[in-house]
């Protein structure tokens, strides 16, 4: 497990909670918007790399201050031994937050399985039928819609959320992925902000930019098939 970097503390990662935040590295999808670059080509964000014994040491002389533990990514499922990190959290007394792409619904029903996450928040790039442009695999949607149906059946507080940016965003994508996650707790509207991202040249070749009122708009038609949507 190559660990990208560690977050010491956040107040917006885990809904409720004081978290820290462990970046993993490596990632099965090539979001162009992706402001985590570092992660995805599977190298650490930060020198000298942190050790899962730093991190172990440093949640063990911090449970007074924090209520939780956000694992991040890249994609956090794709390595082997995330349910003995997550188990190894969770004997420390923190809750565990689980940030996910979706495409290892194997693993999600696992870590649920065995009581090793608290939170679920899955990532919805685009309609899941058009994952390909955005995934270094073969990815089928099916992956992406059993994540989806794991997650709503886990009984465990969850969310999804989409990015929302052109041309892999629109009122379609939105009505059709509000409809895929019909009741489910709350889903998240994401702005995107163009700071250091995976692939620049995107941005140099495509009109990507959804406005704040098309931003509404977007929450307009989601909002009535789930329990709460914000613009985030």
């Amino acid at each position: 497990m190559v660990l990208g970097g560690l977050q010491k503390n956040s107040f917006i990662d885990y809904p409720g909670k004081i978290c820290s935040v462990l970046f993993l590295s490596g990632c099965n999808f090539d979001c162009p918007y992706c402001h985590n670059p570092a992660l995805v080509k599977d190298r650490p964000v930060i020198s000298p790399p942190v050790d899962t014994e730093t991190v172990y040491e440093f949640l063990e002389s911090h449970r007074v201050f924090l209520d939780g533990v956000v694992i991040s990514g890249g994609e956090p499922t794709l390595h082997k031994d995330i349910a003995d990190l997550c188990e190894k959290i969770k004997q420390m007394g923190y809750k565990v937050k689980l940030d996910t792409n979706g495409s290892r619904p194997q693993v999600i029903k696992m870590l649920n399985h065995e009581g090793l996450v608290d939170y679920i928040a899955m990532d919805i790039k685009t309609d899941p039928f058009k994952y390909s442009p955005i995934s270094k695999e073969d990815n089928t949607p099916e992956q992406i819609l059993s994540s989806i149906e794991i997650i709503m059946e886990a009984n465990l507080p969850h969310e999804f959320k989409t990015t929302c940016i052109k041309p892999l965003v629109d009122e379609s994508v939105i009505e059709t992925i509000a409809h895929l996650i019909e009741g489910s707790d709350l889903y998240a509207l994401q702005r995107f902000r163009k700071t250091e991202v995976l692939h620049p040249e995107f941005f140099e070749e495509n009109e990507y930019r959804i406005e704040e009122d098309e931003l509404l708009h977007l929450k307009s038609v989601a909002e009535p098939w789930v329990k709460r949507c914000i613009i985030r």
